[in-house]
């Protein structure tokens, strides 16, 4: 940090098992990823290429570098492996995954019907190649799991074999955890939360609105993402109460 300041909650450090901030990046150039993490790069824990853009962008592989060289790890979106699994390419996949070097993948069901069981044996293959991010949710507004469901399905893709599971909510912030709104469903949330230890949980949480709601409920370390590249010192103003939303909440009473 710049200066000290007081009573400001600790954060954890890199390699994070909790506290992680995970990036969408929608197509960023490598100049602008440059940028970023001039200013940023040590907020930032990995970066997701957001759902199949990597097909289409340009200097996919400069790109990559610029992050490894940062010491950044990166993975493809979720959609990217439903693509390849839908047109029975799975194999594919894990040789593109090769292909890149990367050390992450994220299995997800949020555009295409997969039995939990079969969704499971992705994640146990994937498990012996790379670390395996797991998303739980649809991205069809009208599909609502119940509670329970939620949390079986995450017990379940941990037991799989899955580092983190992943609480579906689309870069809008509008679906799954979220109403079409952006309102976060708070007693989902905490009946998840009662059952999962938070720090096996990231959260896609977009909005300003949404980051500060974890953050007071989870605390400085909980786990963030879908976080937009210009947010990330943002969100970690927002976890180190330096921005008015969560100004008060980590200072002691006596100062208030």
């Amino acid at each position: 940090m710049n200066y000290t300041l007081q009573h400001v909650p600790e954060r954890t450090g890199k390699p994070r098992q909790s506290g992680i901030t995970m990036v969408m990046d929608k197509g960023l150039s490598v100049r602008e990823i440059e940028n970023m993490i001039e200013v940023a790069g040590e907020h930032i824990d990995v970066v997701k290429l957001g759902w199949a853009t990597s097909y289409v962008t340009a200097n996919l592989q400069n790109k990559l570098d610029a992050y490894k060289a940062a010491g950044i790890p990166t993975y493809f979106g979720g959609t990217l492996f439903e693509a390849f699994v839908v047109r029975k390419q799975f194999d594919d996949y894990k040789r593109l995954i090769d292909k890149y070097q990367m050390p992450y993948a994220e299995v997800s069901d949020g555009s295409i019907e997969l039995p939990h069981e079969e969704k499971c044996n992705y994640i146990r293959e994937l498990a012996k190649q790379v670390t395996v991010l797991s998303e739980v949710g649809s991205k069809d507004a009208e599909k609502i799991l119940a509670p329970y469901q939620w949390i079986e399905l995450m017990q379940a893709e941990l037991q799989a074999g899955a580092w983190k599971v992943i609480g579906e909510a689309r870069e809008s912030g509008t679906v799954g955890l979220f109403r079409d709104s952006g309102e976060v469903r708070q007693g989902l949330v905490k009946e998840i939360i009662h059952s999962i230890p938070a720090e096996k949980i990231i959260w896609e949480a977009p909005q300003k609105s949404q980051q500060v709601w974890f953050v007071k409920l989870v605390g400085a370390n909980v786990n963030l993402g879908n976080i937009a590249p210009n947010e990330v010192i943002s969100v970690e103003t927002i976890r180190l109460g330096l921005r008015g939303d969560t100004f008060s909440h980590f200072l002691p009473k006596e100062l208030l």
